[in-house]
């Protein structure tokens, strides 16, 4: 039986739509995508009853809020309770509401396609410990999956379970589904907190949430938040961001209701900024911050009012990401002067303790900037939220501590102990650089976090008391990056081995630095390259093989001085069946990053193209 799926360790993805068209509203998904549910469903309880050790293991299973999500999960439901799984459904929910609410049970299913059009849908797995399976384990299952589709009773056999169960036991599971969603929502309210503060101790989380509502109480904020429809629409966030004394503006906020395209990217952020923009000018001066997540709700790009040209503007992701890594830099170093014991023993232990920041292969060297600015290491992996997940816990199990970690390119930002992205930590993130200012503490003088910054990267020229979000990013490492969701970042190759790609690559690109190197010297200061290759959770630095599968692969470039200036960087797409490739420059101070951008990415797309006709020819 075929499947059609794109398997990978983040998600299993598809047009699920019956008429196979992606961007099909439609709620039905046919016989077919049916019986192809009911072997998933089959496949994940058979696991989870394997690594649980119980008969009836207790699974969670929500979805986002894409049409196709009722009928997916029906058929999953059904083959998790021929299996005797205790299921939890809960109806609608966000993938950081479900993720967090399923360390308290065994596993949990996600039915989601993240940010892919509205005619596509995805399952996304795992355990009680916040994220989605582990590459090894994500493998296990795919494999098991695949052999069941293989089986030439497949078919017969998928529709013996759905017809196993009867209706009313799936109507029972979902007439309970209102009890544990309310469960989740308390549950998720209760780890967000951890998430901010990182802290579990009460006490403190009180406090620094009262330094940021005293901030607000004096200096009024509002949020606008265009929902798109989205599973955040039945989530926290309405209730949350009030408690704060955060003005919260929510709108397209009908669960189901999609508005627009759904990638939060620039070009669907326009609509936060224009509700922002209209608020402003309607004498609403407390309007500072918007979000659009995601359809899962996992992903929540920015946009701000930037006072000094009186509009609003949305955030690129790569900033938004290297701001929140910044924010929760500085966080960290002022709450250990605020909590820490003062014995010089702990003091000791503060200084020595080793830190580091997990990120994906193609997120902007702005973050190198800043955590070198905080002697704190930079680990790379593959693209894959799962890849840089089990890399954080790589490096923690090796005796860092990692507050933050996430994918540069995507946006968003995960901050432990949370596995997976939260706009709600993306957003008070920001909040607590405007929030946290100095003040006087048992006596003491204590730093902002802004004033961290400033001190800690050598712009105190740069500083004011009475600093704003637009001051902020005036301070951050000037690049130019390519968007992920621009035309130009997405090709279309024929060669079907993407590691012959790769190798063709090489021998086009060795070839062309030969012949042009002195006039990339002269024009770009391009002195010297290597190439960095990334599996999973391996980054192979200086390599000499490209040929590395559907890793991803970066040419990082360095300049006369031997720092490095700028890179280019290809991968296929786990989710897509498209080829990504990226370029990212370090701003000069001839402010020409932004055509050196567009120079390198066309001598990428070139290079490919002639690697891609070496297959064809």
């Amino acid at each position: 039986m075929e499947h059609n799926m794109i398997l990978s360790a983040s998600g299993w993805r598809k047009i699920f739509t019956q008429s196979g068209d992606g961007e099909d509203a439609s709620p039905a998904i046919g016989k077919d995508n049916a019986l192809i549910c009911a072997l998933i469903g089959e496949t994940f309880a058979q696991y989870v009853i394997s690594v649980s050790d119980k008969d009836s293991p207790v699974v969670a299973v929500a979805t986002d809020t894409r049409p196709t999500g009722t009928e997916i999960a029906d058929a999953i439901l059904r083959a998790l309770q021929s299996r005797h799984i205790n299921i939890q459904y809960l109806g609608v929910a966000s993938a950081p509401e479900i993720m967090a609410y399923a360390r308290n049970v065994d596993g949990f299913i996600y039915i989601s396609a993240s940010h892919n059009p509205i005619g596509h849908n995805g399952i996304k797995f795992g355990l009680n410990d916040g994220g989605v399976l582990e590459g090894a384990e994500a493998k296990k299952l795919i494999a098991e999956f695949e052999k069941k589709c293989l089986d030439e009773d497949a078919e017969k056999h998928a529709q013996d379970i759905l017809a196993s169960v009867d209706n009313a036991a799936i109507t029972l599971i979902k007439n309970e589904s209102d009890n544990h969603k309310k469960k989740s929502l308390e549950a998720y309210n209760a780890f967000i907190k951890t998430v901010i503060t990182g802290t579990d101790i009460e006490e403190e989380q009180n406090d620094i949430f009262n330094v940021i509502q005293s901030y607000i109480a004096e200096n009024p904020l509002s949020v606008v938040c265009d929902m798109n429809g989205s599973a955040r629409s039945a989530s926290i966030d309405n209730e949350f961001i009030p408690s704060c004394n955060i003005k919260f503006l929510p709108f397209n906020d009908e669960p189901g209701k999609i508005a627009h395209a759904i990638i939060p990217e620039p070009e669907n952020l326009i609509y936060c900024a224009s509700q922002m923009q209209q608020l402003q000018e309607g004498g609403d001066e407390s309007v500072l911050l918007g979000y659009m997540p995601d359809c899962d709700g996992d992903r929540g790009n920015i946009v701000y009012w930037d006072e000094r040209i009186h509009k609003a503007l949305p955030i690129p992701a790569q900033t938004v990401f290297s701001l929140c890594v910044m924010a929760e830099l500085s966080y960290d170093y002022w709450k250990t002067c605020r909590f820490q014991k003062k014995s010089l023993y702990h003091k000791a232990l503060s200084i020595l303790e080793k830190k580091a920041v997990a990120v994906n292969c193609p997120t902007s060297m702005r973050i190198d900037d800043i955590c070198n600015t905080f002697n704190v290491s930079l680990f790379r992996a593959e693209v894959g939220e799962a890849n840089v997940v089990n890399l954080a816990q790589k490096k923690r199990d090796e005796g860092y501590k990692v507050r933050i970690l996430g994918e540069g390119s995507n946006g968003g930002n995960i901050t432990a102990p949370s596995r997976v992205r939260d706009p709600l930590a993306t957003l008070f993130a920001i909040i607590k650089l405007l929030s946290i200012k100095d003040c006087t503490k048992d006596g003491k003088r204590q730093k902002g976090l802004f004033h961290i910054w400033c001190e800690k990267s050598e712009q105190m020229a740069k500083y004011k008391e009475d600093f704003s979000l637009s001051d902020i990013l005036a301070t951050l490492p000037v690049y130019a990056t390519t968007g992920v969701s621009e035309s130009r970042a997405i090709l279309n190759v024929h060669t079907p081995d993407k590691g012959l790609l790769k190798q063709n690559f090489q021998t086009v690109f060795m070839k062309e630095w030969t012949e042009k190197k002195e006039k990339m010297q002269d024009i770009y200061d391009f002195e010297s390259f290597e190439a960095d290759c990334t599996n999973g959770t391996e980054e192979k630095k200086y390599s000499l093989d490209w040929n590395n599968g559907t890793g991803g692969l970066k040419i990082k470039f360095y300049d006369s001085n031997k720092r490095p200036t700028a890179f280019i960087w290809m991968r296929p797409s786990g989710t897509e069946p498209v080829f990504r490739i990226l370029c990212d420059v370090k701003g000069d101070e001839l402010k020409s990053e932004e055509r050196i951008e567009r120079e390198l990415l066309d001598w990428e797309t070139e290079m490919i193209q002639k690697a891609d006709a070496m297959y064809e020819a």
